[in-house]
């Protein structure tokens, strides 16, 4: 992979803070030969917050950007920067980070990095054409036990992979009707569009260790939604059932289930289920030839050979011999510190650190394109009748070359 000129101090630029963009500020200023330069908010209060945070942080005031939507283009027209990180609703994600490259910066996004199909090759063929790098900031590749699962797939325990299951699964009903916060854009997906709408979460993961795009890729999928009722009985019970929001249709599906197969025949099933009443769940579940682990409800594991029978063992019996090493610098430095659970930390702290260095990230504009693609050909899939659907290969060819992520330390 190619390495870059290190960036160190690395200047950044943020756009979006709101809650995850907060907590990405409150993170990046704790990290050493990091500057937050600019900050960019269609809220003034949402940018002075954040600009009390870098301060006192002790870093001089950061230029804030507030003259409405569009205000990001001046700063990234005006700043010199190395990186402009969005947080932002999604529809402005890929319009932020093409900005960004066309302007000479890297940049990174919260996810999902893109919505429609046209967008994933934009930021794809942008990055190409500018060589500024693309990141989307998946912090579940970061989780305690998904890394611990990497570590496990690069070390053979689990032998060849032949599947996998995956997904969100997250009460978000009161959330879609709040009126600030994401409850001002999240709630008109759900009315205009069913497919998987937030699929990186269990995907990335799963992806990482299936080493989509180094070696192996996704080649296509099928998806099907469950009928619509979660929302409209939500709305119908919290405001009457003669309330606009109980009147209005939803197009989006309870649950939607999503099929995949890859180069190497390994198949993965991806859930989304953001209308129901249940416990929160991301459904991880890897398995192959020597075994099987999953994550929820239960952290289990069963390994031939050295799990007794039939039945599952606790995943933390494995956990002195397969701790990840960033999770060991995690659980030395980092406790308490990083937002859902430490990996919100941990994802900027390596997307720093590979900048800072010249590294390659362990996450790149292939990776956010492939990735963020499930949610628009899931709806192409279902708006088919559920017919199959071919994933595009966004790195025309070059994945049959490129080399896994490893085991990276801190």
């Amino acid at each position: 992979m190619t390495t870059r000129t290190p960036l160190d101090p690395l200047r950044i630029g943020f756009v979006g803070v709101g809650g995850m963009g907060t907590n990405h500020i409150t993170n990046l200023v704790r990290m050493p030969g990091v500057i937050i330069q600019a900050v960019c908010d269609t809220c003034e209060a949402h940018a002075e917050r954040a600009s009390v945070i870098v301060q006192k942080a002790g870093q001089p005031a950061p230029t804030l950007y507030t003259r409405g939507e569009r205000d990001f283009e001046r700063l990234c027209a005006e700043e010199d920067l190395d990186l402009v990180y969005t947080a932002t609703p999604w529809e402005w994600h890929t319009t932020i980070c093409v900005t960004a490259m066309q302007n000479g910066k890297h940049a990174a996004t919260e996810v999902p990095a893109a919505v429609t199909l046209e967008e994933c090759w934009q930021l794809v063929e942008t990055a190409e054409a500018t060589g500024r790098l693309c990141m989307m900031s998946e912090n579940c590749c970061y989780d305690r036990p998904e890394m611990m699962i990497l570590a496990m797939v690069r070390r053979g325990l689990l032998g060849e992979l032949l599947h996998a299951e995956c997904g969100y699964l997250h009460d978000l009903r009161a959330t879609k009707f709040e009126g600030e916060n994401e409850g001002l854009w999240r709630r008109a997906h759900s009315e205009r569009r069913n497919g998987d709408l937030y699929p990186t979460h269990g995907v990335g993961p799963v992806a990482q260790c299936m080493n989509i795009n180094r070696g192996n890729r996704l080649t296509r999928l099928v998806s099907m939604s469950t009928r619509s009722t979660g929302l409209k009985r939500y709305a119908t019970r919290t405001f009457g059932a003669d309330s606009p929001l109980a009147q209005t249709d939803y197009a989006l599906g309870d649950v939607v289930t999503t099929l995949i197969q890859t180069a190497q025949g390994q198949t993965i099933v991806v859930k989304h289920d953001t209308d129901s009443p249940r416990p929160y769940s991301r459904d991880i579940l890897v398995q192959g030839t020597n075994g099987i682990v999953c994550v929820y409800p239960e952290e289990l594991i069963h390994i031939e050979g050295r799990t007794a029978g039939h039945g599952w063992e606790p995943l933390e019996s494995y956990r002195a011999e397969f701790e990840h090493p960033l999770w060991v610098h995690a659980l030395s430095n980092l406790e308490g510190i990083g937002g859902h659970g430490n990996m919100d930390y941990l994802v900027d702290y390596r997307l720093t650190q590979c900048l800072r260095a010249g590294a390659p990230p362990d996450m790149d504009v292939y990776d956010a394109a492939t990735w963020s693609a499930i949610s628009a050909l899931s709806e192409r899939s279902i708006a088919l009748g559920s017919q199959p659907v071919d994933f595009p290969d966004f790195t025309r060819g070059a994945w049959e070359h490129r080399e896994p992520l490893g085991i990276v330390t801190a």
